[in-house]
Parts: C-alpha cells; structure tokens; sequence
C-alpha cells in the first residue's frame, strides 16, 4: 500500500488473509485421522535456515491412523525428527532409515485439550495478524492526515470503517475457533 493513498478494500483482503491462513493451521489439526496437513507448520532447522517440512522432505498416509515422512537427505534426519517432536503437535516419529513413521494417537480427553489449546493459540496469531493490519490502516490515514491530504473527519470516517473491519474479522475468527472447538471435542 502506498503512503499516498488509503485502500479500504486492500486493508479487508488482508485482514481475510489472516483467517485463511489460521483456516489452513486450524485444518492441519486433524483430530484422529491421519493427514498430511498435519505436519504442513513443521519447520526444520536444514542447512542453516528454517525450511518447510515439504522442502526436505516427501509427506504421505499409507494408513488411516500413521504418516510416513521420507527424508531426501539422509543427514537430515534427526533435524526432521527433532522439528516433528518440538512442534507442540504431540507427534513422537519412529525413526526407520530416512523414513519417519508418525502413528496418530487415538484422542483421549487431555490430547483433545492439547488440540484445543493450540487451536486458540493460532487463532490468537490471527487476531494478532488482523490488529497488525489495523494498525497499519490507521498509520496511513494518520500520515494522510498530517500531509494534509485528507481532512480530520475524513480520518475519523475511515478510521472507523478500519475499526468495523477489525471487529468483523476477529468475530469471523471466533466463529472458525468455535467451530473446530466444538469438531475437537466431538469426535
């Protein structure tokens, strides 16, 4: 967004940005089934930078209940092991060659919690995400502002409308939390 000029619309496609990447988190939550997506967040220390999971390695489900990672880099497995068992998602791989074996848990009341926990926390990240927008709405209309190239109650105006946005999208994220709450403690 350019210093010279206030894009509503910019500010709202944004702001929908961070709850589509808190839907994609909230999908890797699989609660018993074994998927793919559900290593995606894992990052692994390789050769000196932090990489995607998917970038060291193949992801697969030969089974219903086990993910099978396979390691390109023989090297590298213990740093694929590791960032699996650090990733707070309550995964413990076995290890056989360059292939990791990850059964998933059958989901009794505490790991059901523990999913619920790191659901809020990654919507806590999006709310976090949608104020940073805000934030850096308002920034604009403040320069706006002091360049005299909008008036005060056209600040004000638009301010507001940002506000709106910001409330509307935090609502929208408590409904996504809710609901996978609810999946979690369902199944």
């Amino acid at each position: 967004m350019s210093v010279a000029q206030f894009d509503l619309a910019d500010i709202k496609r944004r702001m929908q940005g961070s709850i589509a990447s808190l839907k994609h988190e909230l999908n890797g939550l699989r609660t018993g089934r074994a998927s793919a997506t559900l290593v995606e967040p894992v990052m692994v220390n390789a050769y000196g930078s932090m990489m995607p999971l998917s970038q060291v390695a193949t992801v697969s489900v030969p089974e219903p209940r086990m993910i099978a990672v396979q390691v390109w880099d023989k090297g590298m497995v213990g740093a694929v092991d590791k960032a699996i068992r650090d990733s707070n998602l309550g995964l413990s791989p076995t290890i056989e060659g360059q292939i990791l074996r990850i059964r998933i848990p059958e989901l009794n009341e505490q790991r059901r919690k523990e999913l619920v926990k790191i659901a809020h926390k990654y919507s806590e990240e999006a709310r976090i995400a949608v104020r940073h927008v805000r934030r850096d709405g308002i920034d604009v209309l403040k320069k706006l502002l002091k360049d005299k190239v909008i008036g005060e109650d056209d600040e004000k105006r638009q301010a507001n409308d940002v506000q709106k946005a910001t409330d509307a999208h935090i609502a929208e994220i408590e409904q996504v939390l809710a609901a996978k709450e609810k999946e979690i403690m369902q199944i």
